[in-house]
């Protein structure tokens, strides 16, 4: 494998606990009430901090499950801020009060990213498997408001319906929020596709977002769903803050509950673990990530799409192949080598065709 070069990170999400008082169908690591085996301490999450800063100054983003459920979690947000990181947080909100919001704030988070998935309590609460979850995250985000703290929603697409994806963002705009993340599920832990009827159906949804939206003065990305820049292309459509469609292991990883590092929540293929290996060294040199950042290595209609280094087209889709369209697989982390582990194939949710095909 040749030496690629490699940029800091700018971006990490950490799946810091795998507890969670939800139950959400579409969850990608399969939390509950149990905790990830060998999880790491506040000790040696603070060393992961330290081991990051090696690197450059990332976007940390505590998650989980539910990052709040973590008694230790101000603590290691507090070190982090400390350390010059701009700590931020993905919560379902169920447990963000008024006090936790000043904690929050006290301790350094700078935003707050809160699910929203449907305007309607009733379908965002039966997403998310137990009742009230709907009006506890719509409060969240008025206790962060009310702390200074920045509010992202992120939503999960559940069905491909343009005026669900219209009516979270007209409410969170009541709310006063300006950014969305538009979440295409990928099918792993608990999620499954039956929830679309198709790439064509996904693909026309983004498209929908895309116009609708291309005006508007707000701060809305579609998520795992990087051919989303190819369709904003053929529609003229542009914006300098978006960056490549899929960043898995370019700027962008995941860290596991256990120290595993992948290159992104849903592509659960270990690069390494920060107990073993320096942050720093698997970041730079890991097969993983040395693979994703290499355009040779790519396949199939990928390898010649002209949108090929804007979309990049979803590795964690990739590394499932036909698979991808039809079934799930639990988060299980694998190793690289590992039969079926195919990080450079085509996009097998992707429906454009290059006029070229490569073998």
């Amino acid at each position: 494998m040749k030496d690629i070069p490699s940029g800091a990170p700018r971006i990490i999400s950490w799946n810091i606990t795998l507890r969670c008082p939800l139950k959400c169908a579409h969850c990608y690591v399969d939390a509950g009430e149990k905790e990830a085996s060998g999880v790491l301490s506040t000790s040696e999450a603070f060393a992961v901090i330290d081991q990051i800063c090696e690197t450059g100054k990332p976007i940390v983003v505590l998650s989980g499950g539910e990052p709040l459920l973590r008694k230790d979690i101000f603590e290691v947000a507090r070190y982090g801020t400390g350390r010059g990181l701009r700590m931020v947080m993905g919560s379902s909100g169920y447990l963000l009060d008024a006090i936790t919001a000043g904690c929050l704030r006290d301790s350094g988070i700078q935003a707050v990213a809160v699910s929203l998935d449907s305007a309607n309590p009733v379908l965002h609460d039966s997403f998310r498997g137990i009742p009230g979850v709907w009006e506890r995250a719509v409060q969240a985000i008025q206790f962060c408001h009310a702390e200074g703290i920045h509010v992202q929603i992120n939503m999960s697409v559940m069905h491909p319906d343009i005026s669900e994806v219209d009516g979270v963002i007209r409410f969170g705009r009541d709310l006063g929020v300006n950014d969305y993340q538009i979440f295409f599920p990928v099918p792993t832990g608990r999620a499954h596709l039956s929830l679309f009827a198709g790439p064509a159906q996904y693909e026309e949804l983004i498209r929908e977002v895309l116009v609708r939206y291309r005006d508007a003065p707000l701060n809305i990305r579609p998520t795992c769903a990087p051919q989303f820049r190819r369709i904003a292309d053929e529609l003229g459509i542009r914006n300098n803050s978006w960056g490549k469609g899929c960043i898995a292991g370019i700027t962008y990883c995941r860290i596991f509950a256990n120290g595993d590092v992948t290159p992104c929540p849903y592509l659960p293929v270990s690069a390494g673990n920060i107990r073993e290996i320096p942050f720093k060294e698997i970041w730079n040199h890991s097969e993983v990530f040395t693979r994703l950042r290499d355009p040779e290595e790519v396949r199939g209609k990928c390898r010649v799409c002209r949108y090929s280094t804007m979309c990049g087209g979803c590795r964690a889709r990739a590394y499932r192949g036909a698979g991808a369209l039809t079934s799930g697989w639990c988060d299980g982390l694998v190793h690289p080598g590992d039969p079926g582990a195919d990080l450079s194939g085509e996009d097998p949710f992707c429906t454009y065709h290059p006029e070229e095909t490569a073998g």
